[in-house]
């Protein structure tokens, strides 16, 4: 026989109307109730028909993370990964379904969001980048669409978003090179029209202000978060007549690119070259030195943009802008020590 809402509602000793608020995660259920009302739909094996609800209550039950390129492209970056699975861990466990969509250009990641939006298919949304002027946001906020920002805004001082302090990461990134006794120190950055890469070159740029040390035009380069863009630029940093002896890198996909771009040039790390990254996957431990970086947080960030949200949905209040803190982990790479005891 078929369970019923009233089955449940019954076994668990409440009414109808509030297992049904327990299936649609109302705020106002508290947590004891909606984790009984939940045993006991187990219990039964009552499977709300999603679909109908859907049509009833007008959502979905399914978020959008709007990728920033290509996802072939995007996806050869671990930190995405680690991004991602913050995100569904937090989706599941509400519930919810993910779809991930974007385009091969802005033009097409607008037009992706609008037909979504306005097609009526998701109830939110992520986004993983903050450009400048970034039409995507505009158009949000004038359609009323919860979202969230993996970052933060450069023309909206309100919009919902969860970050890093990239300033003071991309700080204390280039003090620690400093205190390694480096004074000639380059950065490989991101593309310049995102928020992240122009906070990680403020406090690149504000660390370097501070020790007297010099910022020079041929020792920062432009790139993209790929392992071939960190390769690229090792061919146009190091050929200046007078080298950067360290680097501070915006990503550590980037940081492999620049390790080999390196070793083909005959460059030892961290003898002739210190190098400091970003994000702290997995893999920079693995490498030969092992990648000094900053832990950003990176599944902390992509789990609370999604919990924002969601709140947003249930019309839960939140703060606006939440920051993740990050933490230098300090591996061979950077260290004057080992570059000291390591024979040449």
């Amino acid at each position: 026989m078929t369970v019923t809402i009233k089955d449940v509602a019954k076994k668990a000793g409440v009414s109808p109307s509030t297992v049904s608020r327990v299936i649609a995660d109302h705020p106002r259920i508290s947590a004891e109730t909606s984790r009984k009302v939940k045993e006991i739909m187990e219990e039964l094996g009552y499977h709300p028909n999603l679909m109908a609800k859907s049509l009833v209550s007008r959502t979905t039950r399914t978020i959008a993370v709007i990728l920033p390129k290509p996802a072939e492209e995007l996806l050869l970056n671990f930190f995405f990964y680690e991004l991602i699975r913050g995100v569904l861990a937090q989706l599941t466990r509400s519930g919810y379904d993910l779809l991930m969509a974007g385009g091969s250009n802005e033009q097409e990641e607008l037009e992706t969001v609008t037909r979504l939006v306005r097609g009526g298919r998701i109830d939110g949304l992520l986004l993983l980048y903050s450009r400048s002027s970034d039409p995507i946001i505009t158009f949000l906020r004038k359609e009323k669409m919860p979202f969230a920002l993996i970052g933060r805004s450069l023309d909206y001082e309100d919009v919902p978003s969860v970050d890093n302090d990239n300033v003071q990461a991309a700080y204390d990134a280039t003090n620690h090179l400093i205190a390694q006794g480096q004074k000639r120190i380059g950065f490989v950055s991101g593309p310049t029209k995102l928020a992240m890469t122009q906070d990680r070159m403020t406090g690149y740029a504000r660390a370097l202000a501070e020790a007297d040390l010099p910022f020079k035009e041929g020792w920062v380069v432009e790139g993209e978060f790929l392992l071939e863009s960190g390769y690229r630029a090792m061919a146009s940093i190091m050929s200046q007549p007078e080298p950067p002896t360290a680097l501070v890198v915006i990503d550590d996909v980037v940081a492999f690119g620049v390790l080999k771009g390196l070793a083909e040039l005959g460059y030892r790390i961290p003898q002739d070259v210190a190098i400091v990254s970003f994000n702290n996957i997995a893999l920079s431990e693995l490498t030969m030195p092992p990648i000094t970086s900053v832990d950003v947080g990176t599944y902390q960030l992509g789990y609370t943009a999604s919990q924002m949200v969601l709140r947003m949905i249930q019309q839960v209040e939140i703060t606006a802008r939440q920051i993740i803190p990050h933490r230098l982990v300090v591996r061979e790479s950077s260290l004057r020590t080992v570059a000291q005891h390591i024979p040449s």
